[in-house]
């Protein structure tokens, strides 16, 4: 072997998952994501921010016992860095794989969190890995890569968040499998902010209350509800000896609004609960 290739295979245990995320079935998502994987298929996260996708692909990697490379989408995200591209090493250039590179030849989940973020012409590069051909074309070495058994490919949007202008196409859609996510219901959310955080019962429970109040907004100016993640943002500072009204303004009510009149309404209902 190789050490080029050695030295890859080795780059691709590192994001090997070995302790078990905690995460709590909504519905069918656990089985319905095996069998995609046993499958061969890709799949779409739909849902909204901070619901628990990425969290579910973490737990998932662990089950499967299959490495995870997660790429946070950015506009200035680029075919070459999902790729791969030429270095300079000393005197040397030499090839550098992209992370959708070492997913597809090495075996293991790609993950590309909040696709739309991406340039569309960097979409398009994930195109002949959602069908039937399952392979990944690197035009700068004129070579096409076979994807392993193990490798999978899923991405994740907030379809209720996007413009127009960063909507995924029908064209890209329609390659995945879509499995949708949601806010959990009260009593498994309660479960959620307890075990990740720390705080007793009574308190998780309260910030879930609030969390719910402040997602009917949603109907009335708010333009996204408030996640699972900054209610344990919340109920870790609570933990830590910060006021709960203090807690639940700085975690809550300033990070998902800057209008005067909704943080308002949303420090009242804080005041309320609390």
């Amino acid at each position: 072997m190789s050490q080029g290739i050695k030295g890859q295979e080795q780059g691709i245990e590192q994001y090997r998952i070995t302790k078990e995320p905690f995460y709590l079935p909504l519905k069918e998502e656990v089985r319905l994501f095996q069998v995609a994987y046993q499958s061969c298929m890709p799949v779409m996260l739909k849902g909204p921010t901070g619901c628990g996708k990425t969290r579910f692909v973490e737990h998932m990697a662990y089950l499967l016992k299959v490495p995870l490379i997660t790429v946070a989408c950015h506009e200035d995200l680029t075919a070459s860095d999902l790729v791969g591209r030429y270095l300079l090493k000393g005197e040397e250039t030499i090839w550098v794989d992209g992370p959708l590179t070492l997913a597809v030849k090495h075996g293991g989940i790609c993950y590309l969190d909040e696709v739309v973020e991406a340039r569309k012409d960097t979409t398009v590069v994930i195109h002949p890995l959602t069908d039937a051909r399952r392979i990944l074309p690197i035009e700068k070495k004129g070579q096409i890569i076979e994807a392993q058994d193990e490798f999978m490919l899923v991405i994740s949007y907030n379809p209720g968040y996007q413009s127009v202008m960063k909507d995924l196409k029908q064209s890209t859609k329609q390659r995945f499998l879509a499995i949708e996510f949601d806010y959990p219901p009260h009593e498994l959310e309660t479960r959620i902010v307890q075990q990740e955080s720390g705080v007793k019962e009574d308190i998780a429970r309260a910030l879930v209350k609030v969390g719910e109040k402040v997602r009917n907004l949603k109907n009335h100016g708010l333009e996204e509800g408030v996640s699972t993640r900054l209610l344990i943002y919340a109920a870790s500072l609570i933990r830590a000896g910060v006021p709960p009204y203090t807690a639940s303004d700085v975690a809550i009510a300033q990070p998902i609004t800057d209008d005067p009149d909704m943080q308002q309404s949303i420090r009242e209902i804080i005041s309320t609960i609390f």
